[in-house]
């Protein structure tokens, strides 16, 4: 175990030196993902400015909603960035590299690169909409609050996580699942920053049984909030989002495993 501790955080310390080496570039790059992810959230603001509320949601809660959705993120790219891009190792034969050396192929690909650039922009918006919104939302906080909210955080996560091993996955078949991701990752999490009661049922199914972000940042802000619009969905879907994280990538990991018999190098 030390040895791994002691290569993770090799990897990490690398990782990080070759982002942050240009200071200037790091902040102004972190910056523009900053402000690209807050043209949405400006748009929210002035938009209940004049309406007041969303299906119940006032402007708070509805940042209270979207600082989970930055914070995961943020967190989770950090780990999980080569799986995001795992397409181009393939296509590239870089994937070959990973097979040579002794420790896991997928441990090598979760700390040999982090996009510091989307963890700083990401999670730096969603820690300041959390201090925006959680002292004006109502809510108590406490010492089991606050476990919650943390053990939410970790299962927003892992959830994203098992998303990017599922589509990397399967780039042993398809070779190139840009599209995919576009569409069931990306384009998902987008509906992810609103209320999911307000969509059609159909939409709800796909949040909650297909691609469940609905666990990501709805269904923990519902425990915290308990808005009356959580009354359309079983209570129990606000305790479970940390086992639905774990389970989820317990799912996603075997199934890695089964596609990895499938690879055949591109050569380079």
């Amino acid at each position: 175990m030390k040895d791994i501790a002691n290569l993770v955080g090799m990897y990490m310390k690398t990782t990080a030196k070759s982002w942050f080496q240009y200071r200037v570039d790091t902040v102004l790059k972190s910056l523009a993902v900053f402000l690209r992810e807050s043209t949405e959230i400006i748009v929210i603001y002035f938009t209940l400015l004049k309406f007041k509320e969303l299906n119940g949601w006032d402007i708070y809660e509805m940042l209270f909603l979207y600082s989970l959705i930055f914070l995961t993120y943020g967190i989770m790219i950090i780990f999980f960035t080569g799986l995001r891009d795992f397409g181009s190792t393939v296509r590239s034969g870089s994937f070959d590299r990973f097979l040579l050396r002794p420790r896991g192929e997928l441990f090598q690909i979760i700390f040999v690169n982090s996009d510091w650039f989307a963890a700083v922009g990401h999670g730096s918006l969603g820690v300041v909409l959390f201090l925006v919104s959680a002292g004006r939302v109502g809510i108590s906080w406490t010492p089991a609050l606050a476990l919650y909210y943390i053990f939410s955080i970790a299962g927003g996560v892992l959830i994203q996580g098992a998303v990017f091993l599922f589509l990397a996955s399967l780039n042993f078949f398809l070779l190139e699942t840009g599209s995919l991701k576009e569409l069931l990752y990306y384009n998902m999490r987008r509906f992810a920053g609103y209320p999911i009661s307000i969509f059609h049922r159909f939409i709800q199914f796909l949040m909650i049984y297909v691609m469940p972000f609905a666990f990501v940042n709805y269904f923990p802000a519902q425990y915290f909030l308990r808005k009356s619009d959580i009354n359309a969905f079983p209570e129990i879907f606000m305790h479970i989002t940390p086992a639905v994280g774990a389970v989820m990538y317990l799912f996603a990991y075997l199934f890695w495993r089964y596609s990895l018999r499938f690879y055949k190098s591109s050569g380079n």
